[in-house]
């Protein structure tokens, strides 16, 4: 079983090189994480809807996402892109299914009603958490059951609230959480560079007891990636990579051992 997340700057650049590299592997057990942030922005500007982010005291940058936000995010990635990738995968000729959080319970997510960030300032303080949440169980019968008919299933970041209300849970969580509920062989996180750089230099090994040190020395979106894949192996993935999603197959590119590898 494999998980295989990739980010909307990855797949705006190169969708049809990683829908056609995921494509190759249709058969072997493959769930597919799509994010998609920046585009749900440009929806959001559109309609006039204001984007908001906060930083963590972790240094995790994140889209606090309000009611009206909500709509947009699940418009965009439950309808748009999750959609157009699973017509996609068919146009390749391989079976597809696309699947938010919600549907079949695939992710329950517990909403943070309230979160602490740092502001402008640099000072910490709590607020509203939004319409974000934290996920905490993964429907892996439902999972199971499509891989094993052979489909490929593609996977919106939105989950189920345990009140009924729908939920963002960013992308690189989603896929930690599945890729550790199924105990995958592998989780890859495809972005647009070629791995971990710190001062210019790619990282060919992070073990999971020097993420923390790390936590300076890469951007704020390159270190929850980090985090999430030392989350997953954690609980048992046998290997979690970040690599290029820019390259022409970038699947066989990570089996050539390209990118970043976390291990323990």
């Amino acid at each position: 079983m494999m998980v295989v997340k990739a980010g909307g700057r990855a797949l705006e650049s190169n969708m049809e090189g990683i829908l056609r590299s995921i494509s190759r592997r249709a058969g072997r057990g493959l769930v597919f994480v799509h994010g998609g942030g920046d585009i749900v922005t440009r929806f959001e500007e559109a309609l006039g809807v204001e984007p908001r982010f906060v930083v963590s005291p972790q240094g995790i940058r994140s889209r606090l996402t309000t009611k009206e936000e909500m709509e947009v995010f699940n418009m965009v990635m439950s309808g748009k892109l999750n959609k157009e990738i699973v017509a996609s995968l068919h146009r390749l000729g391989v079976g597809a299914v696309g699947l938010s959080g919600v549907d079949g319970g695939l992710m329950r997510a517990q909403r943070k009603k309230r979160i602490v960030i740092v502001d402008e300032r640099g000072r910490r303080r709590a607020i509203e958490g939004g319409y974000t949440g934290s996920i905490k169980e993964v429907n892996t019968k439902l999972i199971e059951t499509l891989t094993g008919m052979g489909y490929i299933v593609v996977v919106a970041p939105v989950a189920l609230g345990y009140e009924g209300e729908l939920l963002n849970v960013d992308a690189d969580q989603a896929a930690s959480a599945i890729a550790s509920a199924l105990k995958a062989d592998q989780l890859v996180i495809l972005t647009d560079v070629e791995g971990v750089l710190v001062d210019g230099e790619l990282v060919k090994e992070i073990r999971v007891g020097e993420v923390d040190k790390l936590g300076g020395k890469i951007g704020v979106g390159m270190n929850r990636k980090v985090l999430m894949c030392a989350r997953s192996v954690e609980a048992g993935v046998s290997r979690a990579v970040i690599a290029s999603g820019l390259v022409d197959d970038p699947l066989e590119n990570v089996e050539k051992g390209a990118g970043t590898i976390i291990t323990r």
